[in-house]
């Protein structure tokens, strides 16, 4: 590990990354690098399903799709088709909280990329037939995530359950009715706020020269004019008084669990204790959950964690996949021992030292790369406030003791803060089969 850290720390230092903020209010961040010719640029968007309402869910996920569909210099799919002969490709992702644009490309490309980017910001087409195709598309994503799938339909059901006030309560993709109903005022009001350069941080990576990158988004992109930021969010989670339990009854061959936590947003103080916590209870074969509830006693097929990077308060999930034969209660009972044997006990020397090893490793082989770098360093920027963090993430995470872990796990794994969400098979209905 710590050659792999040498490596990673000699592509990436603080002083390495240029930062420039144009007249328009966008940020940008590049960091050069000339070891392959080739660039990674993230435009992140500071507009995710946070910043929606009931009416509208999900038409922050729509534009991840609307985005690709042209503006007016490169019409319909030249976006994709421009970037492929140039030898590049991309991607884009949509959280509760911001929406992410991926691209990937030679050098030589850069100017073309900068022109494509601003023409979809500052002219994205709103073809009344492109939208609908689209909302075909979008709902139809929705199926398949979510109303075909066991783990989406328990998830949504779960983070219904536990968040009850804040807009976190409704799914990235959205509800049924909320894709069938956005209007063409919705949509163009949701992209004037959210698309806006001062709403966006620009990420550069790659064989580039500052200078270069600065004199493109000068010509490009600093002529889109600022817009009024998103309004803000003020509804605050009110406090859990109590568990809360969800049962979804549906056709399925074994049955699900979660259990979900109330946890901080990712500036809290907690965070890397946090990720120590959840890395010593569900991350790898050797986990403690892993270790007792797969290996030793054979109640899972799988045990997992997660918790994602949010701007406030949010969860941590964990999944349960009982094996067949396996009552949901009896693997619940195990995951609730272990977690009040993490409250109790203090975690030893040699498993708090590997917990850290495995995050410090994962950071390292993300820094390595220059898409690594440019997310992690818009996620620091966007995320943490200061992408400088970036650098001091092995210090956040050394300074973690067993005493650390041991508080944020009696502070937050309780029965009072918890949601369960149970999904038991039933039998398929004969009439509702194809």
């Amino acid at each position: 590990m710590v050659a792999l850290a040498l490596a990673a720390l000699a592509l990436a230092q603080p002083s390495d990354v240029k930062t420039e903020t144009l007249s328009n209010g966008m940020k940008i961040l590049i960091q050069e690098d000339h070891h392959i010719p080739n660039v990674a640029m993230y435009f992140f968007y500071k507009i995710g399903s946070r910043n929606e309402r009931p009416g509208i869910t999900g038409i922050s996920h729509f534009f991840e799709h609307m985005m690709f569909n042209g503006a007016k210099k490169y019409g319909p799919k030249q976006f994709d088709i421009q970037m492929e002969k140039n030898g590049g490709y991309n991607n884009a992702y949509t959280t509760q909280d911001d929406t992410v644009y991926t691209d990937w490309f030679p050098s030589s490309a850069l100017p073309l990329m900068m022109d494509m980017e601003a023409d979809r910001i500052r002219d994205l087409s709103f073809d009344p037939k492109i939208i609908e195709s689209e909302r075909g598309v979008v709902y139809s994503e929705r199926r398949t995530s979510v109303d075909n799938s066991n783990f989406g339909t328990l998830y949504e059901q779960l983070r219904a359950a536990a968040i009850i006030a804040h807009p976190y309560h409704w799914p990235v993709v959205g509800w049924p009715s909320d894709i069938e109903a956005w209007t063409m005022d919705d949509l163009k009001n949701h992209f004037r706020m959210g698309y806006a350069p001062n709403n966006c941080v620009m990420v550069v990576v790659g064989d580039v020269s500052s200078a270069q990158v600065v004199a493109l988004a000068k010509e490009h992109l600093e002529p889109i004019p600022r817009q009024d930021p998103p309004p803000e969010v003020r509804t605050k989670e009110p406090e859990q008084l109590g568990e809360r339990r969800v049962t979804v009854m549906r056709p399925a061959q074994l049955p699900l669990e979660m259990v979900a936590f109330h946890v901080p947003e990712a500036r809290s103080k907690d965070d890397s204790a946090l990720d120590v916590l959840e890395t010593v209870l569900s991350r790898g074969q050797s986990s403690r959950l892993y270790s007792r509830l797969v290996d030793k006693e054979q109640l899972v097929i799988s045990v997992d964690s997660f918790r994602e990077a949010t701007f406030d308060p949010s969860l941590l999930v964990f999944s349960l996949r009982p094996r067949s034969g396996v009552e949901p209660a009896r693997a619940e009972k195990a995951l609730f021992e272990e977690l009040q044997r993490l409250r109790e006990g203090v975690v030893p020397d040699h498993e708090l030292r590997k917990a850290k090893n495995q995050l410090l490793a994962d950071h390292y082989r993300e820094l390595k790369t220059i898409a690594g770098r440019a997310n992690l360093l818009g996620t620091y920027e966007v995320f943490y406030g200061d992408y400088r963090k970036l650098y001091s993430v092995e210090q956040a995470i050394e300074a973690v003791t067993a005493a650390d872990v041991q508080r944020v796990a009696r502070q937050y794994l309780t029965e009072k803060n918890r949601t369960v969400a149970t999904l038991v098979p039933v039998a398929q209905d004969k009439e509702s089969r194809p």
